[in-house]
């Protein structure tokens, strides 16, 4: 959003994608394909305008045996020295200068698997950390959204009041989640974030918007007989289903995260909650589907 608010006519932007994969050689020929000679050996991006160069997920390529990231040498060597060396045959090792770039990183917390970047490299940059919003901020966020799309005017109360429920059923399970299943070196991506909890929300929204109403007023086209109410758990746990289970490699992982939410389930929606549903009626789990 901040990056497509430059002027084109004065700011550029590069994004460089970093991988495990990323070689030093890639990120050289990322940056000589953005700029133009300006005198026999400086550099410039095109009619002499200034350049960001977004690196994103800077802190994932590569370690090697002697604890180095090659690439980010590289990277540091051109934000230090305000340039890189020719690679050229003709002039191999003279110092190509590449000026009016500025620069923005971006990368997740270290640990879990998850690489740090070298104190050299990192000390060129203004560090900002970015934590979670706090429950509070969630539940503002997605109470807001529910809110507007189940409207009084084409829902039941009892459908309404399960808002708060649903809103407080996703944290849990998303806390509980990132609590118990953490990353490690063969599982890095065990990383569940504010994105996570947008999936969960976004698909419930997407069935809620577009069902035209008589999917859950009506729970139409189900052969069990349940109430609108007891729809809207079983869309709730086939969303966190879709989300969370899809991201684990193993059968034990799933089993973990099946016993959380059978648990979270009864604890947010059972009968201490008011609505009276029967136990086995929640755990049934259906499919949904968008063709």
């Amino acid at each position: 959003m901040y990056t497509n608010k430059f002027d084109n006519s004065k700011m550029l932007l590069k994004r460089i994608n970093f991988s495990s994969a990323t070689t030093p050689r890639n990120f050289q020929d990322s940056i000589e394909a953005e700029v133009e000679k300006k005198q026999v050996k400086t550099y410039t991006p095109p009619e002499n305008k200034k350049m960001t160069v977004f690196l994103d997920d800077v802190s994932m390529p590569l370690v090697n045996t002697w604890g180095d990231q090659e690439t980010l040498e590289i990277a540091r060597q051109l934000v230090e020295q305000k340039g890189i060396y020719f690679l050229n045959k003709d002039d191999i090792g003279n110092l190509k200068i590449i000026e009016n770039l500025m620069y923005l990183g971006a990368m997740n917390h270290p640990g879990g698997g998850r690489n740090d970047i070298p104190p050299r490299f990192k000390r060129h940059f203004f560090n900002m950390n970015m934590t979670s919003p706090s429950q509070r901020s969630v539940e503002n966020i997605y109470g807001a959204i529910l809110e507007h799309l189940l409207n009084p005017k084409k829902y039941s109360a009892n459908v309404i009041n399960m808002r708060p429920f649903i809103i407080d059923a996703t944290i849990a399970i998303w806390d509980t989640t990132r609590k118990r299943l953490l990353p490690t070196p063969t599982k890095f991506h065990y990383n569940f974030n504010i994105r996570d909890l947008a999936r969960v929300f976004g698909g419930m929204c997407r069935v809620i918007q577009q069902s035209q109403y008589k999917v859950i007023a009506n729970c139409s086209n189900i052969r069990e007989k349940i109430t609108p109410e007891q729809f809207m758990i079983i869309l709730w746990r086939h969303e966190a289903n879709r989300t969370f289970v899809d991201k684990l490699t193993n059968l034990t992982d799933k089993k973990i995260f099946s016993d959380l939410l059978d648990r979270v389930t009864k604890d947010k929606f059972g009968d201490s909650s008011g609505l009276g549903f029967e136990d086995e009626q929640l755990i049934l789990d259906y499919l949904f589907a968008d063709f």
